[in-house]
């Protein structure tokens, strides 16, 4: 059984910043897909740039920035429950009642962006409560099993095919309710099938285990520190980066072929531990990159709160009851729509910060997380 190690658990610098950066690509990236309308309708502004602008995104940011967020996510989890332990406090209750906050959280937001994370994270993070007493070596096998994907490489090996036409038939649903429905029908569609399809799509994704080992290391990695510039840590962060690009470039050579839905996981994975372990590293290394990523720092710090934002703003802009851009602009529009979208979010963040020390849905739910403690 783990047992705390009694160390300080200092605020993590580096992890506010990669939580930036993950709500800031998660923006851009849903402006990509104009927050998940699909249409076959003609684009009113296309431009030639559109293909390589949509590739070169999805290959950077698609399934890599939930993927940070959720690390982050474990790392929280640890952070709070090492410091209840050093207290001499049972953490799993009051986390599983957090979980809970955190599900109607993302009911609220499932309401106006279908595609929402927070309820599925909310009950990943439940299972985190029995892990979090496995010992440390147990705690690594799990990870392990779940890097290699073994829903998909049980269905390669069988030949076990998942049916996914449900999944289909629910986005035609949604994406005809964004484009012709007004806003109440877009959050009535949202809210009966949101969730479903959600997890549906993470079946179909391979994000379904991928998201769990995600929690999982996010928590093991801040039962090592090592996020902290501590000892050789900074040599590990290292040696993660060469060889996870090494392993990038050479897989960019590889047709994956009828092995796709088990290895482009694997590849994007690896692809997450390349992004991050060099943003790591750079924080540790030169002054002027921390100076830099300062400002992303403030923005993370404000995550769920910029999440349900961004909700809210993309789809007034794209879905028909608001200004139905999801036909007028092509991808590159798009992006330059996002990039204002966080630009504006930074500036709301700094605003509130001035006056505030936590944002406006993170204290929320801090208060609540922690309603009748003494």
């Amino acid at each position: 059984m783990y047992k705390t190690r009694k160390l300080p658990n200092t605020r993590i610098d580096v992890a506010d910043a990669l939580r930036g950066i993950a709500v800031a690509g998660i923006i851009l990236y849903h402006s990509v897909e104009h927050f998940n309308i699909f249409t076959q309708e003609p684009i009113d502004h296309a431009l030639a740039s559109d293909p390589t602008v949509a590739d070169v995104l999805a290959w950077l940011l698609s399934g890599k920035m939930y993927g940070i967020f959720a690390m982050l996510f474990g790392l929280s989890f640890f952070i709070m429950n090492d410091n209840q332990q050093q207290k001499g406090k049972n953490f799993s209750g009051r986390f599983a009642w957090r979980m809970c906050l955190l599900f109607m959280f993302g009911v609220v937001n499932v309401a106006f962006y279908d595609g929402d994370i927070l309820m599925l994270y909310a009950c990943y993070g439940m299972l985190l409560i029995p892990i979090s007493y496995m010992p440390s070596k147990w705690v690594w096998c799990i990870i392990a099993l779940l890097v290699i994907q073994p829903v998909e490489l049980y269905c390669l090996l069988t030949g076990t095919t998942l049916d996914h036409s449900t999944l289909w038939e629910m986005y035609g649903k949604i994406n005809s309710a964004h484009e012709h429905g007004t806003f109440g029908e877009n959050t009535l569609t949202n809210l009966q099938y949101g969730f479903e399809v959600n997890l549906r799509f993470n079946v179909f994704s391979g994000r379904l285990t991928q998201l769990l080992c995600l929690f999982i290391l996010g928590m093991q990695l801040g039962r090592e520190r090592l996020f902290y510039n501590e000892g050789h840590h900074l040599k590990i962060w290292h040696g993660i980066l060469v060889c996870s690009a090494f392993i990038v470039v050479a897989m960019s050579f590889v047709d994956f072929g009828e092995l796709e839905s088990w290895l482009k996981p694997i590849y994007n994975f690896i692809i997450l531990l390349m992004i991050v372990s060099a943003i790591v590293s750079a924080w540790y290394a030169f002054d002027g990159v921390r100076r830099v990523l300062h400002h992303l720092c403030i923005f993370g710090r404000m995550s769920l709160t910029n999440y349900l934002l961004q909700s809210i703003i993309g789809c007034f802009i794209f879905c028909g009851y608001g200004l139905a851009c999801y036909h007028r602009l092509g991808i590159t529009y798009a992006v330059l729509v996002g990039l204002s979208m966080v630009i504006f979010q930074y500036l709301f963040a700094r605003y509130w910060f001035a006056s505030h020390p936590r944002g406006p849905l993170e204290g929320l739910w801090r208060k609540l997380t922690w309603i009748g403690e003494n």
